[in-house]
């Protein structure tokens, strides 16, 4: 029997029991296919790849012999890593500090192709981590949050949190080169100094240092804190994960840090990832039941911006889930 024209659909009430309210609260699900192999993700002209203008005539003959058919302009990719040529190529980064207590600081690069966090993409980053309350000082005491910067390069995003107002950060980097030139922009910034530990400081007795640079794989310090020198009670956060976008397979990167002993609830975890990867997932799963929410999801050029919070309990109201934002990109 066809309905009369004119018939409308009867609104349901608070009252009425016969309407069945769907579950709101993120179900995970498993990881997709697209996060469980390495991705291809060239990029032109930045970090660990040479610049096409950084020719000189010392070498035109010889990189044109060397390119052949691919001619002069071609850029070349280097692995980040690896060492790079400081004679013929100057800093390709030109890191500074964004804002804060050392606004405008220039930071040293360390001699190896790096991919560094564009300045446009951090500075929207650190936006967000203000609005949530990162840096905020509560009860009348100074902020406390601790930060855990994994691929942390030449140190460039710990630092802008640290000038930002952060009481303390871990570097981790599996690169020697990298952790000097972290550990010297770290002097040079002035934050070689010891926080006071003791009754309510949230700190061990002996204190411990504004700044930590530990020289590691990152999947070990995320896994085996202890066995690379992380204290074992130590929890943070937030944690930025900035990796190698060809390097590392993401789907394994997510389940360790998902699964850390390092995060804790309402921990903030950053991913940086590439557009050719797809889209991360809206929720997480952790193996002991909890969860990492999708917060943030942006893009900005071919550089995607991803924010979880860990076992959220509803005190960061400015982190909200956005599943709007996990269905493409």
């Amino acid at each position: 029997m066809k309905k009369p024209p004119n018939a409308r659909r009867r609104r349901p009430t608070k009252n009425d029991d016969s309407i069945s309210i769907p579950q709101l609260d993120p179900q995970p699900t498993e990881l997709p296919a697209n996060l469980k192999r390495k991705v291809e993700a060239k990029r032109p002209t930045l970090g660990h790849v040479v610049p096409k203008n950084a020719r000189t005539r010392k070498y035109k003959q010889q990189e044109q012999f060397q390119q052949g058919a691919g001619g002069e302009n071609a850029a070349q990719l280097r692995p980040q890593g690896q060492s790079r040529d400081t004679q013929r190529y100057n800093n390709p980064s030109n890191l500074r500090i964004l804002g804060g207590l050392v606004r405008g600081r220039k930071l040293e690069s360390p001699n190896v192709y790096l991919r560094p966090m564009m300045g446009k993409v951090k500075e929207a980053v650190y936006s967000t981590f203000t609005s949530f309350g990162m840096y905020d000082d509560v009860g009348g005491m100074s902020c406390k949050t601790r930060h855990l910067d994994i691929f942390s390069g030449s140190g460039s995003v710990g630092l802008e949190s640290l000038s930002r107002g952060s009481r303390h950060c871990t570097f981790v980097d599996m690169s020697n080169d990298c952790c000097g030139a972290c550990e010297r922009n770290i002097e040079r910034c002035g934050f070689d100094t010891w926080n006071d530990g003791g009754v309510g400081t949230g700190i061990a007795d002996e204190g411990e240092p504004t700044a930590r640079v530990v020289c590691s794989d990152a999947f070990r310090a995320l896994r085996q804190p202890e066995s690379v020198g992380i204290p074992p009670e130590s929890k943070y956060d937030i944690v930025t994960l900035c990796p190698p976008y060809e390097e590392i397979v993401y789907a394994e990167l997510l389940e360790a840090v998902a699964n850390s002993e390092l995060v804790t609830e309402d921990t903030i975890v950053m991913v940086e990832y590439p557009v050719e990867l797809g889209c991360l997932p809206h929720v997480i799963g952790r193996e002991d039941g909890g969860v990492l929410v999708g917060i943030r999801n942006r893009k900005y050029g071919r550089t995607v911006i991803a924010m979880y919070i860990v076992n959220p309990t509803g005190e960061r109201e400015a982190a909200e889930s956005k599943p709007e934002e996990f269905i493409t990109i």
